[in-house]
């Protein structure tokens, strides 16, 4: 694996990031606790790795300018921005949402992750859509 590998490998960690999410939600709903507790679990994980192989690639590649259209630079530019601003908030809703569940706090865990649920899954999809559109 090379530095130039590390684009694709960040979109799939991010796209598995959100399958991790969406059946760990379903999951809780359907009261699996231990189920939703493994999935999350590794969403998080994986979310780590992604943070991980981001910082290496930038250190290395630096940015990627988008390379696309001028009409569809507008959207780009928007998707970047709130994907951007919201992946800033991603570690430490995750975090304080997990110390919340490790505690038993779950009252507070629940209450907590109705925020951090839709925030890191939009973060992990749009970081999909992001690579898309840079990378096609």
């Amino acid at each position: 694996m090379t530095i130039a590998d590390l684009p694709l490998v960040n979109a799939t960690l991010n796209g598995a990031s959100a399958l991790l999410l969406a059946g760990g939600f379903g999951a809780i709903r359907a009261r699996r606790v231990g189920l939703h507790r493994a999935l999350m679990v590794a969403a998080f994980v994986l979310s780590i790795a992604f943070l991980a192989c981001y910082l290496v690639y930038h250190a290395h590649a630096g940015i990627k300018r988008f390379e696309g259209p001028a009409t569809v630079r507008t959207i780009y530019l928007t998707i970047l921005a709130t994907h951007t601003v919201l992946a800033a908030l991603v570690p430490f809703l995750a975090i304080a949402t997990l110390v919340r569940a490790l505690r038993g706090r779950f009252p507070q865990h629940r209450a907590l992750a109705h925020w951090t649920l839709p925030v890191w899954g939009y973060v992990s999809v749009t970081g999909v859509v992001i690579y898309w559109m840079l990378f096609g």
